[in-house]
């Protein structure tokens, strides 16, 4: 069965200034995927994460999200189509509860509106009601349900990832994107993630893109890669293809991460 095509991202690029930043880059992701988007540091990877979200404006070239144009749109307008995404350096409201940050997201999909908020009408308890299980479900999901009264930043930081993770979910995307969610990660903890990662993938029927320097994670769990380098992908392919790249060899990986990954 050929799966339906989710995302397409054609030629695209971004100039600040006199610098190509990112250039000539062409992506696609087939609904219930799991990619990888590797390279080293500088290599413009969250840079092309911030133009699929719309925190950047591509300079040239296409995105198109589920059969939509959605270059130039506002980050708040990519949310609501369907895209959702955790970040390099966490991005928590620190001084609001876990469960607090969960709720945030939720209240994108509120039924009720501002006027039964601002009057106290019922549907206003009910919506809110309705909210704080849902958000309560995605805690308990992530094992975070335990500490949903505590404030975020007093969470391990692991956990803290952990509940980024949830608060994107709570939005419903159909793609996430995920931006080096073990960084800072031990061993136990990137496992823990990787079993997370493809728990969550098959229980919300997502399609996912992740960006990631630890390379057991990446091939361990995406079907295909891609790999930017100052700006250019310079390889795509399966798992085994890429660590057998001699231009992601050169570029990337090295010898020694490649015999590494393979032991």
């Amino acid at each position: 069965m050929t799966k339906e095509l989710l995302l397409k991202v054609e030629n695209v690029g971004i100039q600040f200034g006199g610098l190509k930043a990112v250039q000539n880059v062409n992506i696609f992701l087939n609904q219930g995927e799991l990619v990888g988007l590797i390279g080293p540091n500088g290599a413009g990877k969250t840079t092309t994460f911030n133009m699929l979200t719309g925190v950047y404006q591509p300079t040239e070239g296409s995105v198109i999200f589920n059969g939509h144009n959605i270059k130039g749109l506002q980050p708040y307008k990519v949310t609501s189509m369907g895209i959702s995404r955790t970040f390099q350096n966490i991005r928590l409201f620190k001084d609001m509860t876990v469960l607090d940050n969960v709720k945030v997201a939720n209240h994108r999909l509120a039924k009720h509106n501002i006027i039964s908020s601002i009057l106290r009408l019922p549907s206003h308890f009910k919506g809110e009601a309705e909210m704080e299980k849902q958000s309560i479900e995605f805690l308990k999901i992530f094992g975070l349900d335990i500490y949903q009264n505590d404030l975020a930043k007093n969470l391990p930081y692991g956990m803290q990832r952990r509940l980024e993770i949830a608060r994107a979910l709570a939005a419903k995307p159909k793609l996430l994107l995920l931006d080096e969610p073990a960084a800072g990660m031990n061993p136990q903890e990137t496992q823990d993630l990787m079993e997370l990662i493809a728990f969550i993938r098959k229980e919300f029927d997502l399609t996912i893109l992740l960006i990631e320097h630890d390379m057991h994670l990446v091939m361990g769990i995406c079907e295909r890669i891609y790999v930017l380098d100052h700006g250019q992908l310079i390889a795509d392919g399966n798992p085994e293809e890429i660590r057998n790249n001699p231009k992601v060899i050169e570029a990337y990986l090295g010898e020694e991460v490649v015999e590494d990954v393979k032991s």
